[in-house]
């Protein structure tokens, strides 16, 4: 069964002089204000889409690394991921940058990275991303 999710923005202004708010509707966890200052130079308190496209990404691989670890008969001691998205203005996103650390009992480094970069190619958002370079560094904490 599909889901749909749901958020809104209202803006008043031209681009570089005016402001928005986004808010997520489906979860109502609340309301952001966007400005395209935001976007192309400093955050300052307020988001941009490519924020919100980061917290999706990594929030997609964390799942699809658990998923894949626990297909493979691994229990992780803990998983950080975060994701680095590039906004050029003028040409776009240009790639989304994760990392990934882990500390997972009984797992080889090549398994490691094995299902860290399956992870990377599964993610239902990194699919969503296709056309950016997307790329990942994998640390497997050894204590």
């Amino acid at each position: 069964m599909a889901t749909i999710r749901n958020a809104h923005t209202g803006w008043v202004g031209d681009l570089p002089t005016g402001a928005g708010q986004v808010t997520l509707d489906s979860s109502g966890l609340g309301t952001f204000d966007v400005t395209w200052k935001a976007r192309a130079e400093a955050a300052e308190g307020k988001t941009s889409p490519e924020e919100l496209i980061a917290a999706a990404h990594s929030s997609c691989f964390a799942m699809a690394f658990s998923n894949a670890l626990s297909e493979a008969g691994k229990a992780a001691d803990y998983v950080n991921t975060s994701a680095a998205v590039t906004f050029v203005p003028g040409t776009g996103i240009t790639g989304s940058h994760l990392t990934l650390a882990a500390r997972i009992p009984g797992i080889t480094a090549e398994e490691f990275a094995t299902i860290a970069e399956g992870a990377k190619a599964g993610c239902p958002v990194s699919a969503a991303l296709a056309g950016i370079e997307i790329t990942l560094d994998a640390t497997l904490d050894a204590s």
